[in-house]
């Protein structure tokens, strides 16, 4: 019934879709910073393979609060009894695409994984979930649907349908779940749940599949425990309309609530919890009349519980008729007709009818009787709603859930496939399984407790004997059946189950009488008659279905489904009974460590195989490695995966080959097969890259430069080597600087990113990195560590982070200098960048996306900053004088508090570039002025056809101004490119040159580098200032090709003059 093939070990395929930044990243996250180590994260590398080492381990990982821990691609899960810090939308960043070793084990990790590999290989995922009640299970499952919920992107209709998903967990939490002795939020129904998803990866549908929902729980709880979550809801939430529609009194006033004794649960707000299930079913898209009708369900059933029987001559009488009245009115029926139906019974024989009147036991069955079919059909109808608003026509790809125990058979495919390995002993759950569900030969417990049922008259009350007999005569006999006076025992594979034979057979027959389907049928409430759907003149005598075989066609149809998909696996465990943090209880532990097999779970991982794929599955992923299996192999399917194995010089130690399947034993093997296709990916990748960017950056860059130069249009003068600059965006090549990149979220975008400099009160300036992303400004500084272990390093430090609704404008001179001021809501920032023009661009349009308006930019040679306010001083104000003096080249003089800043004249505030060159209008200078800035105006401007070509991420940068060096032209050469350029610069100047090789001098136009170039893509060139090669070709988009050193390529031609 329960047995599913195990690809349990199948999970370590590793799906590399991180850059190396992102590998550089992994020392910033939240774990492995200044962070204790807890044991072992795989408990695969223990190095002792004991229940006693295993224990441990997970005991010493769960007192310093880490919850989970791998045995390979198996994740173990502790319920922690506490919210824990990292189920953040950092962490949910931190795992999107991650390799599972790349992070600490985390349940979102698992999640990630089971998401890729539905999209990878095309098949469907599950997840099973299992442990002991109160092992958070139930939260496992959320977090699962709430990452992938998260990470699966799509539109408005995609957001409904996630909307529907998660909704639909407090709605069914309400009326499925209750307050146990173990757990507080019990699942006292099995729930498999199914996220079904587009070709793209969007989720567009779902479907739940429930099974054995507790209806005895209805009427009757043991002591310390509740009934369902929806009955104390409704009491404590209910509006004062409500409560006085539906009769709601206190807990204690129904039968139905007042038989434990318990009706309040720590940390649980009833009130709040009734709210959110309301607005799930309104989400959920159920009608109001409908969510009205389903509160009068729930509070009849109530007062149905109220309604008690006293004997009178051997016949049941309703103790107070007075009761019949509300639970009546509640569900659309007569009065007269309910009190009929609850202590008689029609009994129809050989072509009549004859009406049964029944003892007090008897009606109080039939009572409860219907109160269960009201509830376990309003749960179908719920569960039913949830289903008709996710589900689609068609399935795709689907990724499911299993809230329940699960069971794997870890040997049986190496012995199907013919694989040589060492088995691992281990307790197959099957002969446990075939005791319960067999048909004959001996027939199971089921199919005896059928026959018995079969046989059963009325109330039936020597049924449960007559059971007991038999079972001893079927399976009296077997090893894990024990039989006693009052009931029988089994065997369990995690221990010993005692069942009170009891009232066995009754609740087996579950059996809900035509009189009472015809009494709900006369509700005058249409929505009530249709959870009633039954056709009674039909002339059908066949078996009625009974609990046991509902339950087994249930089980079975759930495990076929999950045979279909590539299972994962999630083993719960419940560190204690008291429910509290921190608290390890050793004995409960190693019981469940014993019997979720996690010993052997290690063992099979040890000695088997990591990785295992079918022929034609392994084909389609690796054949882009080689030729001969790219696009198709031809050939037969095993030949061609030996062929790739080959071509990566894979031992042959390291995998075997089966009947159908390639088995691969370590993950290390596998990472080599992953790494060679994720090049080749790239390769491609960035050829496909390379030719978008040149098809898109003459029309985008070009008008980043117009837009940007519309800023500073008739407003302030232009210096000569930033007129017609290209753009850049990020000079500190943020994508080899994790220090810098710790500060930003794991997928912020980069719009700009420069050193600057930052002038205090005093006019001292300090280095600092800006960057501005679309979540705001951030500037980064450095600072000596004070104490701790990295005391004396120096580390970067988060100095500042302005938000845009914080910035209140822009201010410049009108002079050609790089200086600007950021007017902030607490204080300014006087800055110096040589690509303000650049950077006041992007923030002009990120500013206006975010606040919806236009950013303030104001222009004046006489500019005032707040400074910050320190220690008992007054902040105040500091005054920025700009004056004409000589040169480009900025000299700045501090007195008090006024800053003096000389530069000479630069290109007129009307200059425009225009192909590659500066073009002058003779227009006069306009006086200080504010403009608004939102879109550029074009009107009355010229045309310019000059865009950048986008084949790199890095650029030529000025360097800042040299106080001391007032002769130095160097100013004039366009600069080193940041760290990124550099370290390309490094690498070029380190290779051996090529050798010469004699050719005759071409003939044509030759021209001489007035700028350094470094070449920043596989097919440019480079070259030094005054360096002369040949000119091979001129190109209208600013891009011309050249022969330098005998290698021709790319360049842009506003850096040489032709000679």
């Amino acid at each position: 019934m329960w047995r599913l093939q195990s690809e349990e070990l199948n999970l370590w395929i590793y799906n590399h879709t991180h850059t190396d930044t992102q590998t550089l990243n992994a020392k910033y996250h939240w774990q492995s910073q200044n962070v204790k180590q807890s044991g072992v994260d795989d408990m695969v590398l223990l190095s002792k393979i004991t229940e006693d080492a295993i224990v441990d381990n997970l005991k010493k990982r769960y007192m310093d609060d880490y919850i989970f821990t791998y045995i390979g691609p198996v994740l173990i899960s502790i319920n922690p009894f506490k919210q824990m810090p990292y189920f953040t939308d950092r962490e949910v960043e931190l795992y999107q695409g991650a390799a599972q070793y790349e992070n600490p084990p985390h349940i979102y990790a698992l999640s990630d994984y089971m998401y890729r590999n539905m999209m990878i290989d095309a098949e469907n995922q599950c997840v099973i979930i299992s442990g002991e009640s109160g092992a958070g299970k139930t939260v496992a499952a959320k977090y699962i649907m709430g990452y992938i919920s998260k990470v699966s992107g799509g539109g408005s209709k995609v957001q409904h349908v996630k909307d529907i998903i998660l909704q639909s967990n407090p709605l069914l939490e309400a009326f499925g779940n209750a307050k146990t002795v173990r757990n507080n939020n019990s699942s006292r129904f099995g729930k498999y749940f199914e996220i079904q998803f587009s070709r793209g990866g969007e989720p567009d549908g779902g479907k739940i599949s429930n099974f054995l929902l507790e209806k005895s729980r209805v009427v009757n709880q043991n002591e310390n425990e509740r009934n369902f979550h929806i009955y104390y809801q409704m009491i404590e939430g209910a509006n004062t309309q409500q409560k006085q529609d539906l009769g709601i009194m206190t807990p204690d006033y129904y039968y139905y609530l007042n038989q434990s004794g318990t009706y309040k649960v720590d940390g649980t707000n009833d009130s709040k919890d009734f709210q959110e299930t309301m607005e799930a079913m309104q989400v959920i898209g159920i009608p109001g009349d409908i969510q009205a009708q389903v509160l009068q369900i729930v509070a009849g059933i109530l007062h149905l519980g109220n309604i008690s029987f006293i004997e009178a001559g051997n016949y049941g009488q309703v103790e107070s008729t007075d009761l019949l009245a509300f639970p009546a009115y509640l569900l659309g029926i007569d009065p007269n007709r309910l009190q009929d139906k609850l202590i008689s019974r029609k009994w129809d024989g050989k072509g009549e009818s004859i009406k049964v009147t029944l003892n007090q036991e008897q009606a109080t069955y039939t009572r409860d009787a219907l109160a269960k079919a009201l509830y376990a059909r309003l749960f179908d109808y719920l569960v039913e709603a949830v289903n008709k608003a996710i589900q689609k026509p068609c399935e795709e790809f689907s990724t499911g859930v299993l809230d329940i125990y699960g069971f794997e058979i870890f040997q049986e495919e190496y012995v199907q496939e013919g694989i040589k390995w060492t088995p691992i002993e281990y307790f197959n759950n099957k002969i446990v399984c075939d005791l319960i569900e067999n048909k004959l030969n001996p027939p199971g417990i089921m199919s005896v407790l059928d026959d018995v049922c079969a046989t059963m008259h009325a109330k039936g009350e020597g049924a449960d004997g007559t059971l007991l007999q038999k079972l001893q005569a079927a399976v009296g006999t077997h090893e894990h059946f024990n039989s006693w006076n009052y009931g029988f025992v089994v065997h369990h594979y995690a221990g010993k189950v005692s069942y009170d034979i009891k009232g066995f057979c009754e609740r087996n027959r579950d059996v809900l009488f035509p009189d009472l389907i015809e009494l709900m049928q006369s509700s005058e409430y249409h929505f009530i008659c249709s959870l009633f759907p039954e056709k009674l003149n039909t002339d059908k005598k066949s078996r009625p279905t009974t609990a046991s075989s509902k339950i087994k066609k249930q089980a079975n149809d759930l495990v076929s489904t999950l045979m279909k998909c590539t299972p994962h696996y999630i083993r719960c465990i419940k560190p204690n009974e008291t429910k509290r943090p921190k608290d390890w209880e050793e004995s409960r532990g190693r019981h469940q460590v014993e019997y979720l097999g996690l010993r052997e779970n290690i063992r099979v991982r040890r000695a088997g195989f990591a990785y295992r794929r079918p022929f034609n599955k392994f084909l389609m992923r690796y054949a882009i490695l080689t030729a001969e299996t790219w696009p198709c192999w031809r050939g037969p399917e095993q030949q061609g995966v030996l062929h790739l194995l080959r071509s990566v010089n894979m031992d042959t130690d390291q995998y075997q080959m089966g009947r159908n399947k390639v088995f691969v034993k370590n993950p290390e093997s596998l990472f080599l097969l992953e790494e060679m296709r994720e090049r080749k990916f790239d390769t491609f990748a960035r050829i496909i890259q390379k030719s978008w960017r040149r098809c898109i950056a003459r029309k985008k860059y070009e008008q980043m430069r117009e837009e940007a130069s519309d800023i500073l249009y008739n407003s302030k003068e232009r210096r000569r080597n930033s007129i017609n600059r290209n753009f850049v965006g990020d000079y500190l090549g943020l994508e080899q600087r994790p220090e810098l990149r710790q500060f930003l979220a794991k997928r912020e975008r980069i719009d700009f990113a420069d050193s600057v400099n930052k002038f205090d009160r005093r006019f001292k300036s300090i280095k600092r990195d800006l960057i501005l992303t679309p979540k705001g400004i951030y500037l980064i500084g450095l600072e000596k560590v004070k104490k701790g272990p990295e005391k004396g390093q120096i580390k970067e430090v988060l100095k500042r982070k302005l938000e845009f609704g914080s910035i209140s404008g822009v201010s410049l001179s009108t002079r050609q200098d790089d200086f600007f001021i950021l007017h902030e809501a607490q204080y300014d920032s006087l800055l110096e960048s040589n690509f303000k023009t650049e950077f006041l661009s992007l923030l002009a349009k990120r500013y206006e996306d975010i606040n919806k308006r236009k950013l303030t930019i104001s222009f004046t040679d006489r500019l005032e900053f707040r400074v910050k306010k320190e220690g008992w001083g007054g902040g105040g104000s500091r005054m920025v004088v700009f004056l004409r003096g000589q040169g480009d080249l900025a000299q700045i003089k501090p007195g008090g508090k006024t800053l003096t800043i000389t530069v000479g004249d630069g290109l007129p505030k009307s200059s425009r570039h225009q192909n590659g060159a500066a073009k002058f209008s003779r227009a006069p200078q306009s006086q200080p002025s504010e403009i608004t800035y939102s879109a550029p105006n074009k009107h009355g401007r010229p045309p310019s056809t000059a865009p950048p070509k986008l084949g790199s991420q890095r650029a030529p940068r000025v360097p800042v101004h040299n106080q001391n060096n007032q002769g130095n032209m160097d100013f004039l050469n366009v600069p080193d490119q940041g760290m990124s350029g550099k370290q390309r610069k490094r690498s070029i100047s380190q290779r051996p040159p090529p050798a010469p090789k004699p050719q005759l001098r071409p003939q044509g136009p030759r021209c001489r580098a007035i700028y350094q170039y470094i070449g920043q893509d596989t097919d440019e060139i480079s070259f030094d200032v005054n360096e002369v090669f040949d000119l091979v070709k001129e190109d209208s988009s600013g891009w011309w090709t050249g022969r330098h050193q005998g290698r021709e390529g790319l360049f842009p031609g506003n850096y040489v003059e032709k000679i």
